[in-house]
């Protein structure tokens, strides 16, 4: 089922960047049907700038009003609810923190599925449990209406420079008008199969991820305890065989990287919680699947133990910060 395409309803103002519409620009909005965007957090708002920047119109809208004002000011219409979104656009992107807001976003009293129009392509870019976009997927197909779930991988840096890898899950058939619309966002557009698939793929990445950034982290504190210089055992793993993404992009050690949470006091990025809960995920999959999943299991431990620690909203790589202040609290302990 094609999405319906409608003519742009009014003229945006400004371009990305706060300068006035070129007549080649104008062209290129006028052309372009309107894409609805919902959830503009950490990812969700460079992704819509993103499409923008691509010419196409952004309706918006968000819990909290003030995650607005920057795409607003860019030329995005904002408005109240994901309802009154579904009532003015044929495409949809959502990109919200967990399950049930997405259940909510979707089924709610001021929900999409409330106003939304047979032929409306849906695609949810929210990391969530299978099991829902499945459900999201039986309700969207009542009202006429198509959701593929593609969730994301590549952290905040990748949605503001459009190179996020999406995994999408659905009808085979409405991919290519799923990929368009992507394409604008990420470098990397992979289709894995039915609704869910997309889902699936991505809790088991982030599993790794975890797992990863956990065994870079330990990995550079005993380093530094051996009295080697962070920023020379960095060089080195990554010309070794432990270089991994935490390892050669997202470096948890303060000091060894620029641009990237830990250089920020682990501000921004992709929050310890809600790594938190993407290992919930995984485990629920587990044990469904009755899959053994040790290392996962532990790292589903320590992220949770932080989120009891002060740690939920700062990145998920701040887990460095948490081992060095454990061994310094067991130092400390040790001494009296």
């Amino acid at each position: 089922m094609a999405a319906v395409l409608r003519g742009s309803r009014r003229l945006w103002r400004r371009c990305p960047g706060h300068v006035a519409l070129s007549p080649v620009c104008r062209r290129s909005m006028a052309s372009k049907t309107p894409v609805g965007f919902i959830g503009l957090g950490n990812m969700g708002n460079p992704m819509a700038k993103n499409l923008l920047k691509h010419g196409y119109p952004v309706i918006a809208t968000d819990v909290f009003p003030e995650s607005c004002k920057e795409i607003q000011e860019l030329g995005a219409q904002i408005l109240d609810s994901p309802a009154e979104v579904a009532d003015k656009a044929d495409r949809i992107v959502t990109m919200l923190p967990s399950s049930p807001n997405v259940i909510e976003v979707y089924t709610g009293t001021n929900g999409i599925l409330k106003k939304v129009k047979s032929g409306t392509l849906l695609i949810d870019s929210s990391t969530i449990d299978p099991a829902v976009s499945k459900e999201m997927a039986a309700a969207a197909d009542k009202t006429g209406a198509l959701f593929m779930d593609a969730p994301v991988s590549g952290g905040v840096g990748a949605a503001a420079s459009g190179k996020l890898t999406f995994m999408v899950g659905g009808p085979e058939s409405e991919f290519t008008a799923a990929k368009e619309l992507l394409t604008c966002m990420g470098a990397n557009i992979v289709y894995c199969g039915a609704v869910g698939t997309g889902q699936a793929a991505k809790i088991c990445n982030n599993m790794l991820l975890a797992i990863g950034m956990i065994g870079t982290s330990e990995t550079m504190n005993l380093g530094m305890r051996l009295g080697l210089d962070p920023k020379l055992l960095s060089k080195i793993l990554n010309m070794s065989s432990g270089r991994c993404w935490s390892s050669d992009t997202y470096n948890p050690v303060p000091g060894v990287m620029e641009g990237v949470p830990s250089a920020n006091n682990y501000a921004g990025g992709f929050g310890t919680m809600l790594m938190a809960k993407d290992l919930g995920l995984a485990q629920n999959s587990a044990t469904t699947t009755r899959t053994p999943v040790p290392m996962g299991a532990l790292a589903h431990q320590l992220y949770r133990m932080m989120c009891c620690r002060g740690y939920a909203n700062k990145d998920f790589s701040s887990v460095f910060q948490f081992l060095r202040e454990e061994e310094e609290k067991q130092q400390s302990g040790g001494g009296q």
